[in-house]
């Protein structure tokens, strides 16, 4: 009798295996980190073999950590850093290019002549996404005019696209090509009603439709496929799960009625509240996307507020300046002061999403004086994390008339009982952290687990989320408003800083 479910969570950084039982602890994981290349300023890829490698190691790992054979295993669900562009030969599972990831800026000139050309609104109206550089529509399009020979492999047929999901289900199963409701809603290429691909935008942006996978539900009772029995697995096990890295966290958060919210601290931040069956388009700059579709249930939608720079903020500390040597020791430097001497950090690396959505701001750091020290500027690179969520929940405030009271977190950098306090402060509301943390994996691993029965229904799997500490607001509404005050002025400095963007090899 089987007696665990699998996810796969392939993340911007990392990709990581995880064993759950049906009370949804976890059982056993491997986590590996891949490469982040950076061809030139902007750009942003990964190499989709390298995912493949990291994955099947993470796997091999776990399942022998545990002692785990593939037969106890129910089913198999798989999570992923959205948007990242793939584009591979049909026949060989070769790679024409590195992968682009999400936060690659290259396609911002495209936008542009997208947004100049009239088309924003009905881009908007069909997908809830603005034109930006951080869908995959415009990556797609880029890799078939800048790839020699791509556009025509790609109109005869011979190529596919994929999300990381599409890819690692594809190598999983020996050539199923699907994605789920929640990947597609990222591309700019779905229509969110219909929940099909949308032949007048995919004929705007130059995409053909055989590129495409097929759109089945993030819990598919059909199941996708099953793994190949030579694959990392060793047997036959069912994949039947799939949701976007940020979908699954609100899935695994049990975030299932209408008014929930949760924020993921991650690479980036992504904040998403469900507003139920009812698309509800944003007049403040967030996004509107699918949260899951279970079954031939219909699809439930959200609100969500992409932040692109979170926990990379912190790697940037580390690799780049060598201000730290660990992400832990961020808690106590920052402590070591009582503020950040007035200085605010704003890492718009590749721009800024929401509410803003500029391609042309750039990272700031204002407000030093003599005074300013290292702990100081730590500090201001968690504040920036919080005030840009702060941000964020404002924009859902507005949209939905809702003002939470409280705010589930998970992701990594939660580990930072610090940082969580600092996000109550800022947010002037309760912050409360999960017993498992990992809510991206678990939400995967519930995805597939309730296509096949081992877990009976949403309700059911409430009663699996605990609360492992909560935070309440230590600051003056006065000191909460200066503060945002200051953060506000120094968004500000940033915008205009990128007057064009480097042209293509």
């Amino acid at each position: 009798m089987a007696k665990y479910v699998g996810a796969i969570d392939s993340g911007t950084t990392s990709t990581r295996f995880m064993l759950f039982d049906r009370s949804g602890a976890i059982v056993a994981y491997d986590q590996r980190e891949h490469r982040q290349i950076f061809p030139q300023s902007g750009w942003v890829e990964h190499d989709p073999q390298e995912i493949w490698e990291r994955t099947q190691q993470v796997i091999a790992t776990t399942l022998d950590k545990a002692d785990v054979r593939p037969e106890e295993i129910a089913a198999i669900g798989v999570t992923n850093q959205r948007e990242t562009t793939i584009l591979w030969d049909r026949t060989t599972g070769e790679p024409i290019h590195n992968a682009i990831v999400w936060q690659d800026t290259r396609t911002a000139a495209l936008c542009r002549e997208l947004e100049a050309a009239g088309h924003g609104p009905l881009f908007h109206r069909r997908t809830g996404l603005p034109l930006a550089t951080y869908f995959s529509g415009p990556k797609i399009r880029w890799l078939l005019d800048h790839v020699p020979g791509a556009r025509q492999r790609a109109e005869a047929g011979e190529l596919l696209f994929g999300t990381v999901d599409t890819w690692l289900i594809w190598q999983l199963t020996g050539g199923q090509h699907v994605t789920d409701p929640t990947n597609a809603s990222r591309t700019m290429l779905m229509d969110l009603a219909s929940l099909q691909w949308d032949s007048e935008l995919l004929a705007i942006l130059g995409v053909p439709q055989s590129l495409l996978p097929t759109i089945r539900p993030s819990s598919d009772p059909e199941l996708y496929g099953t793994t190949r029995p030579d694959g990392p697995f060793g047997g036959e096990i069912p994949v039947c799960g799939d949701l976007g890295d940020q979908q699954a966290a609100t899935v695994g958060q049990a975030c299932f009625s209408p008014g929930e919210a949760k924020n993921t601290y991650g690479t980036g931040c992504f904040m998403l509240l469900n507003t139920g069956t009812e698309i509800v388009h944003s007049r403040n700059g967030l996004l509107t996307t699918v949260c899951y579709q279970m079954g031939q249930g219909p699809a439930v939608y959200a609100l969500e507020g992409s932040i692109a720079m979170a926990g990379a903020t912190v790697q940037w500390l580390r690799d780049n300046l060598g201000l730290i040597r660990h992400a832990a020791e961020t808690e106590e430097i920052a402590q070591s002061v009582p503020d950040t001497g007035g200085c605010y950090f704003v890492p718009a690396f590749s721009g800024l999403f929401a509410p803003y959505w500029r391609s042309d701001a750039r990272g700031v750091i204002v407000g030093l004086t003599r005074y300013t020290n290292r702990a100081h500027l730590v500090r201001a690179a968690l504040e920036a994390i919080c005030y840009q969520t702060r941000e964020v929940l404002d924009a859902m405030h507005a949209d939905s008339g809702v003002r939470l009271k409280a705010l589930k977190v998970d992701g990594g950098a939660t580990v930072n009982n610090f940082l969580m306090q600092l996000q109550a402060d800022i947010l002037g509301a309760e912050v409360i952290r999960p017993q498992v943390a990992e809510t991206t994996s678990l939400g995967a691993a519930y995805a597939a687990g309730l296509a096949v029965g081992f877990w009976q229904d949403l309700e059911s799997l409430r009663h699996h989320w605990k609360a492992d500490r909560r935070w309440q607001p230590q600051i003056s509404e006065r000191q909460r408003a200066a503060g945002y005050r200051g953060w506000k002025r120094a968004v500000e400095r940033s915008f205009g800083w990128a007057e064009e963007e480097p042209s293509a090899p």
